[in-house]
């Protein structure tokens, strides 16, 4: 959302600017449905308390209500791997340290070593009917176990009034689990531009305008209406080749 904010207003961001973004939203509470515990009658009043345009990032002083980091919910078969992102961050600090050179290649490589594995694909929609429509069938389609787990931003006063909506899946080495989550994505209903990204990335702090000038994302899908049957283009941005 930030980065979204950067590029309309002309701004020049550093990566270091756009991680300490994220790791605000993920430090503060979350509104949280969970599919394991909570039963299935509640969702519906659920998602109509807790629509993405509604809720604001910052809270809402008239009723007491804190700030909100994000929107999520955990599908019946989620679980919470046995990532090790301080041995990441560990192994990342020697990568660096050493000279090598810093390519999806050796990121890919510390993911492996570490089971650092979750990726997600990321939708950025306006504020409004958009985002809620899109957040509610994204939602659903997790509740139904199709998709692990999802999250969507909330309102952000200050910013542009986008949101982004992340669906993710286990294993972002899985170019067949990554397109399969792409497909279900669409069949949910959402047909706006999607890009990939591994959370290996977002640990490392590998966002816009890094230093070491990679690219944030890996895949790009672009939803083409006039195929038939109607498909995804999804290009793979590390090799530029489109995704068959």
């Amino acid at each position: 959302m930030a980065e979204d904010e950067a590029a309309r207003q002309g701004e020049h961001l550093c990566a270091e600017d756009y991680a300490a973004e994220a790791m605000a939203a993920d430090m503060d509470p979350w509104i949280v449905f969970d599919a394991r515990k909570t039963p299935r009658a509640e969702f519906s009043s659920w998602l109509a308390s807790n629509r993405p345009s509604q809720v604001s990032r910052y809270g809402d002083g008239e009723d007491g209500g804190g700030p909100v980091g994000w929107i999520a919910v955990c599908g019946p078969q989620y679980w919470v791997d046995a990532a090790d992102v301080e041995g990441l961050q560990d192994s990342w600090e020697t990568l660096l340290d050493s000279g090598r050179g810093v390519t999806f290649g050796t990121i890919k490589e510390l993911a492996l070593n570490h089971n650092v594995l979750y990726g997600k694909w990321l939708m950025h929609l306006d504020t409004g009917f958009k985002v809620d429509r899109a957040w509610e069938c994204i939602a659903k389609a997790a509740l139904d176990g199709k998709i692990v787990t999802a999250k969507v931003s909330p309102r952000d006063p200050r910013s542009d009034s986008r949101h982004v909506i992340c669906a993710y899946n286990q294993n972002f080495t899985d170019e067949e689990q990554v397109m399969r989550l792409d497909a279900t994505i669409r069949a949910a209903g959402v047909k706006c531009v999607l890009y990939y990204k591994p959370d290996v990335y977002s640990y490392l702090g590998i966002y816009r305008n890094n230093r070491w000038k990679i690219c944030p994302t890996i895949y790009e899908s672009m939803f083409d209406l006039e195929s038939v049957p109607r498909r995804s283009h999804v290009i793979n941005k590390v090799t530029n080749q489109e995704v068959t």
